[in-house]
């Protein structure tokens, strides 16, 4: 696509990159539950970097943020979930990050910006929403030799509407990432103006 062709990764793009990365990292390190949803689903404001970097540089960018923020949590952190944690954290942000810059740089207005945002939300709270039912959530279960019901069981205790892996999926995954987006939006549209200048 034009857009993602017209994306130039010179080494000072490559260094803010790693900077917003970095940041990123530093930004994952505060989570925090929502009382919804179970304890494998926390809420930080890693995706924050990604976004203004998708929005400054290009979609790529924001991609690349992601990248670099769970690589950085994987060596120096390590993972108590096989690394799948991890995968779904890049997935679900490269979607969020992505969809709202490649919509931001079809025109570069305010209104485009938040426009692209909020199809950022849909497609990854529908995306990942897949991808944890069909793929994520299975894996994880087979890779530590845990029946469905036990991660289902981890849903119920703290919200009544989780009563099967659907449910699961439908009112703890779904309205997670709503909230996340939201939140992200939000922050992402009161710093991105004031930091866009340091990075062009």
């Amino acid at each position: 696509m034009e857009i993602i062709r017209r994306e130039h990764f010179n080494t000072r793009t490559l260094v803010k990159v790693s900077i917003l990365g970095a940041i990123a990292f530093l930004l994952m390190l505060f989570e925090f539950p929502l009382w919804f949803a179970p304890v494998f689903l926390e809420l930080d404001f890693s995706d924050v970097p990604a976004l203004i970097g998708s929005f400054a540089v290009g979609p790529v960018a924001g991609i690349l943020v992601q990248l670099v923020k769970n690589i950085l949590n994987l060596v120096l952190q390590g993972t108590d979930t096989a690394g799948v944690g991890e995968l779904a954290n890049f997935a679900v942000g490269s979607m969020f990050a992505f969809t709202a810059g490649l919509v931001y740089h079809r025109k570069k207005t305010f209104k485009n910006a938040i426009i692209g945002m909020i199809i950022g939300i849909i497609t990854m709270t529908i995306s990942i929403s897949l991808v944890n039912y069909y793929v994520m959530i299975p894996l994880y279960a087979k890779l530590f030799g845990w029946p469905l019901e036990q991660i289902v069981a981890m849903g119920t205790a703290v919200n009544k509407y989780v009563v099967d892996f659907k449910t699961l999926i439908l009112f703890a995954v779904v309205p997670f990432n709503i909230v996340k987006g939201i939140l992200v939006t939000l922050a992402t549209t009161l710093l991105y103006k004031k930091v866009s200048p340091i990075l062009h």
